[in-house]
């Protein structure tokens, strides 16, 4: 009698596939764990750049806030004034010179650097006699800036005054003067602002010893 081979059952196909199965869940598992890294990479990098954005708002609202610069007339000079008629005129044809020194104090942590298009007029009853353009300067952070303006007037245009003769007999001659100076603040050469300062002044000059009598400036409007 023929022995019967014995014949082994074929593994159920469970078994089979088993290992396929466990390298594409692994290969799943290992996609999952490098989203979520990316996730969290992305999430903390978001957290930063807008922590990092908060903290320049701040600073740009408190320390580096543009304050307005502070411009002060220290003196008020003619120069040029030669006198006729008994040191009762101006003599006609040589142009008379006012120089101004000014100072520019910066309160900021930025500089303040104006152009160099600035004008100041001089102004005698409401007529422009004198015209000048204030230099190109720059003021340091919480640095005073300090410059010479020098206007030249011309004499025929203040002689055309129906009133300079009776301010020659008082010995007192009053002009004002504007400054108009615009600039731009500047903070970590990033943050650009523009800023314009005005300055209105009226000086009283005492015509025999051409000396300032005396000097009134309105506090300067700043437009930021």
């Amino acid at each position: 009698m023929v022995e019967h081979e014995q014949v082994r059952p074929l593994a159920p196909a469970s078994d089979r596939f088993s290992s396929d199965d466990e390298e594409t869940a692994a290969q799943k598992l290992k996609k999952t764990i490098r989203r979520r890294r990316f996730i969290k990479c992305c999430g903390c990098l978001t957290a930063f750049l807008v922590i990092l954005a908060v903290v320049i708002v701040i600073l740009i609202f408190t320390v580096f806030k543009i304050k307005k610069p502070v411009i002060k007339v220290n003196s008020f000079n003619i120069t040029k004034l030669e006198l006729i008629n008994n040191n009762t005129l101006p003599k006609p044809g040589v142009n008379i010179s006012v120089i101004a020194d000014v100072s520019v104090k910066n309160p900021n942590s930025a500089s303040f650097k104006f152009r160099s298009n600035n004008a100041t007029y001089l102004y005698y009853h409401g007529t422009v006699v004198g015209e000048a353009q204030v230099p190109s300067g720059k003021a340091k952070a919480r640095r005073t800036f300090s410059l010479n303006i020098t206007v030249d007037i011309i004499p025929d245009k203040l002689m055309s005054s129906p009133n300079l003769q009776a301010d020659f007999n008082s010995g007192l001659l009053t002009v004002t003067t504007f400054s108009r100076i615009p600039g731009r603040a500047k903070v970590l050469n990033i943050i650009s602002k523009h800023v314009v300062v005005k300055l209105n002044c009226t000086a009283v000059v005492n015509i025999s010893s051409q000396a300032l009598q005396t000097l009134k400036c309105k506090k300067p409007k700043v437009s930021l």
